[in-house]
């Protein structure tokens, strides 16, 4: 072996590139442990220099800064950008190095649409249900309240603004969806009236039973006015009605048929 040149060098060259690897990381990691490198500010603003309106300063210097750990180089922008996006309001968070000992976060806001379900959650415009101050959301916008099973968010969020856009033609406006556990529809609307649409195997014949209810609605707010409770839809040839009536002129418990 110490008589082959070629193993000699070979072997030689090795531990050259070994010694220079082993000098050139110990370099490069006193370099970037420099204080110079220590994070000195986190700037954070809302995206494309939007006004945060919801988002909490204390809330972020006692849930997400603490989080923030390592240098300019070290620092894992990952678990930045999930600290952040666990703040009560914030929809999505991005996180960018600014040389040399800096971050810039910047945040977008959940656009609150309602409430979600029953345990006080709220659903943005964008169908992520979130939790929040109900308080702040209640002087953001007028919530409605929107339901259903596990999942079906997204589901809830699309069928209340075909809702919104149907009975639009009939001057109303949804003020709750409920999708129930058996998946079937109901509407409660701002003049107080429930309208159920039951279970149906295809989404174009919720809007099929609409269109029946908005034929025959002019007729029945004539005759009834405001004192009609709830509507029910599920009927193959007419409807069911529950008013507010005197008993001598309707019983509110009991169901009227219309054909």
């Amino acid at each position: 072996m110490w008589h082959d040149a070629k193993l000699l060098n070979a072997t030689a060259n090795v531990l050259f590139s070994l010694v220079l690897a082993a000098l050139v990381g110990s370099a490069v990691w006193w370099v970037i442990h420099r204080p110079l490198f220590d994070l000195s500010a986190v700037r954070v603003e809302g995206k494309s220099n939007r006004e945060l309106r919801h988002v909490n300063a204390l809330t972020i210097r006692d849930q997400a800064i603490p989080q923030v750990q390592g240098n300019f180089f070290t620092t894992n922008l990952d678990q930045v950008r999930a600290a952040f996006e666990s703040v009560p309001w914030v929809r999505k968070a991005s996180v960018q190095r600014v040389w040399p000992n800096r971050l810039i976060v910047q945040l977008e806001e959940h656009e609150v649409l309602g409430t979600w379900g029953e345990d006080g959650r709220l659903i943005s415009s964008q169908g992520d249900v979130f939790t929040a101050n109900l308080a702040e959301a209640e002087d953001d916008a007028h919530l409605v309240k929107l339901s259903g099973p596990e999942g079906s968010e997204k589901e809830v969020l699309q069928q209340y603004r075909l809702f919104k856009e149907w009975f639009g033609m009939l001057k109303l406006n949804p003020e709750e969806v409920q999708l129930s556990s058996r998946y079937a529809w109901s509407v409660t609307l701002d003049n107080g009236m429930r309208v159920d649409l039951g279970r149906v195997q295809e989404a174009s014949k919720l809007k099929t039973r609409v269109d029946q209810l908005a034929r025959v609605y002019p007729q029945l707010t004539t005759r009834l006015g405001d004192k009609i409770l709830n509507i029910d839809m599920r009927y193959p040839n007419g409807l069911a009605l529950k008013t507010s009536m005197p008993a001598k002129i309707s019983n509110a418990k009991s169901a009227k048929v219309v054909k």
